[in-house]
């Protein structure tokens, strides 16, 4: 009897260092629009989805892909939430902000000189084409 509960016991151990474990989820947030709200609401989102997952104890990897006149997300002097993506990018090691080149050229080129990103941005040669890719590896997408 002593044995069968012994090993009850371990049966228990073993699964609830399983779940104490939790996963990893990745999420794949779009912006194409240039709107404070929507930008707000994608933060938001990011910043729900992280608290959720972190009381269930799983892990979290987010990258809002920025693309079009969703670009002004991450450019420096013309972000209307700059400030909450440097703060979130502190809190959150697990938050990347991907913009796209084409977006960025083409940005630039009416500027009439390159347009300045984000220090949290990082450059990609397409933001539709991220997106595609991040899927394909297996991101849920989100778009606020």
């Amino acid at each position: 009897m002593k044995k069968r509960l012994a090993a009850a016991f371990m049966g228990i151990l073993v699964a609830t260092s399983a779940l104490a474990e939790g996963v990893t989820h990745h999420i794949a947030v779009h912006v194409n629009v240039d709107d404070a709200t929507v930008m707000n609401v994608a933060l938001n989102n990011i910043a729900n989805l992280n608290k959720y997952y972190q009381e269930q104890g799983d892990d979290l990897v987010v990258e809002v892909v920025t693309y079009g006149p969703g670009l002004n997300m991450v450019l420096a002097g013309k972000s209307p939430v700059a400030d909450r993506i440097s703060a979130m990018s502190l809190e959150m090691d697990n938050l990347t902000f991907a913009a796209c080149a084409n977006t960025h050229r083409a940005m630039s080129k009416k500027a009439g000189e390159d347009v300045v990103l984000l220090d949290e941005a990082t450059m990609v040669p397409s933001g539709a084409v991220r997106l595609v890719e991040l899927q394909e590896q297996g991101y849920s997408y989100l778009r606020p």
